[in-house]
């Protein structure tokens, strides 16, 4: 009975109640659709670098090797000089590794040396490997391979010069040394779509001229004299390392970071991210308390409507108790109508979160490469539901409790 009282209830009073209900499924909406950017960009950060054991550098910090070696931010303390890098890639533990040599930029874009077994073992996303949208992946010497965003802010094809500058933020280029785009990569959503990738030896044949971070004054050796010159790194700046087994990766890694030679640090690039994000992931929980304050919001807005309807329903009220209506089945009419109002803004603040993600998903990720996983509702999401529920029907207490109060009197004596 006070259930069918509650809806016809609402029914009458359509127009303000649907605006109440579209107030919390937004709210909800938002509230979920946070939780979901936080979740997938917590997963998309975490699966940056996949299917990579160890990463090897100078010895540092963690997340300082990381940043640099992964993210392209900041610089190394020290290389890693080349016989100790062969010297690790010769242990019988080692399944493969990739060198990787830091230090020049094109046009803020940080240029990285490697081999192309950077583009076989790199893996992103729970085992997505590099693939060219265009082009190739580097032949000859002086090819470049660049990210989805070089191509894109710079507006490079297949085929178009490069000039690499020497360091991050210098104006002395390698004019005399120019690159040729070779292939464009697809787009990761990764540190690689912002990175220009060349050759080991292309970037030990860019340098021929220089000694000591300074090009030698007057010195300028072809580039037909440079191919054929033994171009082997003397350092390089870090190596990703695959294991045979992951029961050796704990004994390989403490084997590197005991190495005697010269003062190296092995990290496990999934412990190091999660401590970064630990540093970083500050700003997932004020974007929950944001969100959080937006439905709280909204369920005042709701005890606000229900109050200021009071007064109008006073003589509605008084009828009720007139006609033999417990005290108690106002305060339950006005509790389940709080319910209802609520149950049903979380429904629909959940359809439009999915219809959302839905249109969303390949636009987010393609944009920014951040992936918003459509699956079906979880725990936490039946718990937000549950818990707005459960906040209706507590917000709607008060005037519940005031309409509880009322007496046949004061509902039959309103003032016009």
């Amino acid at each position: 009975m006070t259930l069918r009282l509650a809806i016809a209830s609402l029914l009458a009073r359509a127009l303000t109640v649907g605006m109440t209900i579209l107030a919390i499924a937004l709210s909800v909406a938002l509230f979920l659709g946070v939780e979901k950017v936080r979740t997938g960009a917590k997963a998309s950060f975490a699966d940056t670098i996949s299917g990579t054991d160890l990463i090897v550098g100078a010895r540092s910090g963690s997340v300082q090797l990381l940043l640099y070696s992964v993210f392209r931010i900041g610089n190394a303390t020290n290389n890693v000089t080349w016989e100790s890098y062969q010297d690790i890639a010769a242990r019988p533990q080692v399944d493969w590794i990739v060198p990787i040599s830091l230090g020049d930029s094109h046009r803020q874009f940080r240029v990285m040396g490697t081999t192309p077994a950077f583009f076989e073992h790199y893996q992103y996303r729970q085992g997505r490997s590099l693939a060219v949208s265009d082009g190739a992946i580097m032949d000859d010497l002086f090819d470049a391979v660049i990210g989805a965003d070089v191509a894109a802010t710079l507006g490079y094809s297949v085929d178009d010069p490069i000039v690499v500058a020497h360091g991050l933020a210098s104006f002395t280029e390698h004019k005399d040394q120019p690159f040729r785009v070779s292939g464009i990569l697809e787009k990761t959503g990764t540190p690689v779509d912002r990175t220009v990738i060349v050759s080991l030896r292309a970037i030990e044949a860019i340098h021929v001229d220089w000694q000591s971070g300074a090009q030698i004054p007057g010195q300028s050796t072809p580039v037909d004299e440079i191919r054929q010159m033994d171009l082997t790194p003397k350092a390089i700046t870090a190596a990703l390392v695959g294991v045979e087994s992951p029961l050796q990766t704990f004994a390989l890694q403490r084997a590197i970071n005991e190495y005697p030679q010269e003062p190296l640090l092995a990290i496990l690039p999934g412990v190091a991210l999660q401590e970064l994000w630990g540093i970083v992931g500050i700003a997932e929980t004020a974007l929950l308390a944001v969100s959080a304050m937006v439905v709280v919001t909204a369920l005042i807005g709701m005890m606000a409507t229900i109050f200021s309807s009071l007064n109008e329903r006073r003589r509605e009220m008084a009828i009720f108790r007139a006609m033999g209506a417990r005290p108690g089945t106002i305060l339950g009419m006005l509790v389940f109508e709080a319910m209802l109002m609520a149950a049903v803004g979380a429904l629909i603040g959940i359809a439009l979160l999915y219809a959302g993600l839905v249109i969303a998903q390949p636009i987010v990720d393609d944009a920014f490469g951040l992936w918003l996983p459509v699956t079906a509702p979880s725990l936490r999401e039946v718990f937000v539901v549950c818990g707005v529920i459960g906040a209706g029907a507590f917000v709607s207490m008060v005037p519940a409790l005031r309409a509880y109060r009322m007496s046949v009197a004061d509902g039959m004596m309103v003032k016009s």
